[in-house]
């Protein structure tokens, strides 16, 4: 991929994720669309991502795959294969996360937490042209500056918030030295680990593979036991996370040693 990423900022802006839909035969491959406000911000299961103006970072980056692979273009992907992209979003930022001292899991399928608290929240847009992606747009909404949040979020939690926290009581001190994030560059940051992510292992072989291993590797609450919602059958049950389907679906065994599978909003489980 020689073309590097292009952030198109925004004061406000109803939706970056709409931004890029409105733009995306306009826009190249891997530009980004970022705003310091969303009025009509939207998060997974159709929710609203709630957002301090001006102080998280609230952004889109859209992916172009074609067929026939040109300078600043992206190889084919099978739709079999779209994890793959919550995968190198979701380590993107955990890996940014760390790069702060900020040691984060990823609870399936992208959702970000800090111990039991959400940092960051995603809505990824796939568009299909038959078997093959076609485009997708990856929305990511990170908490950096904030620290008071709507009373209607049960467990959020912030970059400056985590740097605030000291001992296992989890409570919060403030202090000069807590810093402020530089949004800018903080998103120049991001986008450097994701293409990195993309450079490395979306065009090799093996390189899926490597890929879950890694995300395997930082999944929230995998082999602990936990309280589990079957959205299907409006019933509830203990069980632990196991794993993953080779598309992506979450692996359950439940006490009875039996191993369920569930698609995303199939399942539901908190902290």
């Amino acid at each position: 991929m020689a073309k590097k990423h292009d952030i198109i900022w925004f004061e406000s802006i109803d939706s970056t994720n709409e931004e890029c839909r409105r733009r995306i035969y306009d826009i190249d491959n891997l530009s980004v669309v970022a705003a310091l406000s969303q009025t009509s911000g939207r998060g997974q299961r159709g929710n609203v991502w709630l957002s301090e103006p001006g102080q998280n970072l609230t952004f889109s980056i859209v992916l172009k795959f074609t067929v026939n692979v040109m300078a600043g273009e992206l190889e084919p992907m099978h739709a079999y294969d779209q994890f793959v992209l919550s995968e190198i979003a979701a380590l993107s930022v955990v890996d940014m996360l760390a790069e702060h001292d900020i040691h984060a899991k990823i609870k399936w399928p992208n959702d970000i937490y800090v111990g039991d608290r959400k940092i960051c929240g995603m809505l990824i847009e796939n568009s299909l042209r038959g078997e093959w992606l076609q485009h997708s747009i990856i929305g990511i909404g990170l908490n950096v500056n904030q620290r008071n949040f709507d009373v209607t979020l049960s467990n959020p939690t912030s970059m400056v918030l985590c740097n605030e926290i000291s001992g296992e009581t989890g409570s919060h001190n403030v202090s000069d030295s807590v810093p402020h994030y530089e949004l800018h560059e903080l998103l120049e940051e991001f986008m450097d680990i994701f293409l990195g992510y993309l450079d490395r292992y979306c065009h090799i072989r093996g390189g899926y593979g490597r890929l879950r291993h890694m995300y395997l590797s930082h999944l929230w609450r995998k082999d602990e036991p936990a309280v589990f919602f079957d959205n299907s059958s409006s019933s509830g049950f203990t069980g632990m996370i196991r794993g993953l389907s080779d598309i992506g679906h979450l692996l359950i065994e439940t006490n009875e040693g039996e191993l369920r599978e569930f698609a995303f909003k199939e399942i539901s489980y908190n902290a």
